[in-house]
């Protein structure tokens, strides 16, 4: 479900629209003063200080996928060919055609080319034998893609400075066998090196691709997109993981966006997407625009105590982000307290005060079986604006089982952050509700929701439980209509409800997983807008529909040749 504006399709606008890019990405926003980021070093103005009001500003910019006919050349190539030849010759509109099962060894580049036509390297499979476009390929198709094998540390597939306008279709980009650790499978863009926008690639998407490590691989990252108007859709990033140091299934630090993750599973064990973590070296730089939907986020419970855990999305720099659709599922105790999800402004190595993460709407997600919901913070290293203007709407968190590990917090909110809504959402976890610490949260609403009291319910540090904790750290606050399930003898806000069991609510049928709210409950309706309280269960099925693919027929080979696999509600296991 995707009911934000519709907004320009900008995927095949040229090299000029990198002017509009740095204009997104140098951390001016709606309201600001100036575009360039020497603005931000001059004046230090933020949006913390314009007391912008509203909902957050969703991503400006989306990116239109759909595959442009060729008008170029076709061009085949076989195994043993020189597939680096054929890209440094290939020119905008040309396609070149990997021979289905053919394996290319080395680690390839892709040349900055004169023009805007897209050149596509794919595998050679007729189009009825791929999954036609919005679809997401599985490792069923192994045996027929094209291979781009790095035989080293280094990527299989990276891009020059400024390369511009690659589609990768139909591929699987992977790492020899016998490699141990690897930086990352494919790199788009740079880090130190790239410090100007001019050399920023863009233009690129990753199209029913499987890119994968294996099972001994410690690899950083799948994918790295430093770059700019990229896109990852309808593929599969599987085996992303690294002992000792933060691994992802995509990650992006020094590229501005816009940004497009849409339709993909996502195995990744540090976190499986993250943006920040690393300082920019472009000046100024935040990653914006967006999009981030309909992705299946899975960490194989077999990784437990095997690689280095932390959370399931991250966000330590970014600007206008919309998470929508995506099932979450897994995250435990390890490197870190559990939390699934973490949204915070962080100069990761001291260097990029301007790190912000703000504008952030999370909607229609489900986040199963993690000891911990959401935890939105700010961090030291003299950052200029803490985390603010979040929307957290009409979601489902199961963060019950105490087997693994982790605080069981549903929210958190840490230090200052400020603007955050949470709102709509059906909640389960087995400590708190809302745990609130070390310093106070202006402008907190917490609002028609239905969640678990847990052993201490809305907690403050110091302050106990309801009123004293609310009171003191969020000062201004909107806290009612809530329904909290677990009796309290704490004093909370008016129109707040606590019932003694689940049954109590009116659930459908609660030990089944259906939480709609049934005909008879006395919440029904019950929300400050009329609606049920908690979550739009309607929308979040609809939203969710068809993103989980059960890996057993996955990895059975049981799906058809097409690589289409019956969907169902059932979550993974591996």
């Amino acid at each position: 479900m995707s009911d934000y504006p519709r907004l320009p399709n900008v995927l095949a606008a040229g090299v000029a629209a990198m002017t509009l890019v740095l204009s997104l990405a140098t951390g001016c926003s709606r309201g600001s003063r100036g575009n360039a980021s020497s603005d931000l070093e001059a004046d230090g103005e933020t949006e913390a200080a314009r007391s912008d009001t509203g909902p957050p500003e969703l991503p400006r910019v989306l990116i239109d996928t759909h595959l442009v006919p060729p008008t170029g050349r076709r061009i085949t190539l076989n195994a043993g060919d020189d597939l680096q030849r054929a890209l440094d010759d290939a020119q905008p509109g040309d396609v070149l055609l990997l021979a289905p099962g053919a394996e290319f060894v080395g680690s390839f580049t892709l040349p900055r080319k004169t023009g805007n036509g897209w050149i596509t390297i794919r595998t050679a499979l007729p189009d009825a034998e791929l999954p036609p476009e919005g679809t997401r390929l599985t490792p069923s198709l192994a045996p027929r893609l094209a291979k781009l094998v790095s035989s080293s540390e280094n990527p299989a597939l990276s891009t020059a400075p400024g390369a511009h306008h690659y589609r990768l279709l139909g591929l699987e980009i992977t790492v020899r066998s016998d490699v141990r650790t690897n930086g990352a499978i494919v790199a788009l863009g740079g880090w130190r090196d790239q410090t100007s926008m001019d050399q920023v690639p863009h233009h690129l998407i990753v199209d029913r691709s499987f890119v994968h490590g294996h099972a001994t691989l410690n690899t950083k990252r799948c994918i790295a997109i430093n770059s700019a108007y990229t896109a990852i859709v309808d593929s599969y990033l599987a085996d992303c993981h690294d002992k000792g140091f933060d691994s992802q299934a995509i990650a992006g630090w020094n590229g501005p966006g816009p940004f497009k993750v849409v339709n993909n599973y996502l195995e990744g064990a540090g976190e499986n997407v993250m943006f920040g973590g690393g300082d920019p070296a472009i000046h100024g730089l935040v990653p914006s625009d967006i999009e981030i939907r309909r992705n299946h986020f899975f960490k194989p419970l077999s990784w437990k105590g095997v690689w280095t855990v932390k959370n399931i999305l991250e966000f330590k720099n970014a600007q206008r982000v919309l998470v929508e659709g995506n099932v979450f599922e897994n995250n435990w105790l390890d490197a870190q307290v559990g939390f699934a999800l973490v949204l915070k402004s962080d100069n990761q190595s001291g260097g990029a005060p301007w790190s912000v993460t703000r504008n952030v709407t999370l909607r229609y997600n489900k986040l199963l079986n993690s000891p911990g919901g959401v935890d939105i913070m700010a961090t030291g290293n003299n950052i200029r604006e803490p985390a603010n203007r979040i929307l957290i709407t009409d979601n489902l968190f199961d963060c019950r089982g105490t087997q693994l590990g982790g605080l069981g917090r549903l929210w958190q909110l840490v230090e200052d952050p400020f603007e955050i809504d949470i709102e709509h959402n059906t909640g389960f976890a087995d400590t708190s509700a809302l745990m609130l610490d070390t310093r106070q949260k202006s402008h907190v609403v917490v609002r028609n929701n239905i969640v678990t009291r847990g052993a201490y319910g809305i907690f403050g540090t110091s302050k106990g439980e309801g009123n004293p904790a609310i009171d003191y750290y969020l000062p201004g606050s909107v806290i009612t209509q809530n329904v909290l399930i677990g009796k309290t003898t704490a004093v909370y806000p008016a129109g707040n409800v606590f019932v003694a069991r689940a049954s109590d609510v009116g659930f459908v049928d609660f030990d089944h997983g259906n939480y709609r709210l049934a005909k008879g409950s006395r919440f029904k309706g019950g929300g400050t807008d009329g609606r049920d309280l908690g979550a739009d269960f309607d929308a979040l099925e609809k939203a969710t529909a068809g993103v989980v693919v059960p890996l057993g027929q996955l990895v059975t080979g049981k799906c058809p040749t097409s690589s289409v696999c019956p969907v169902t509600a059932a979550g993974n296991t591996k």
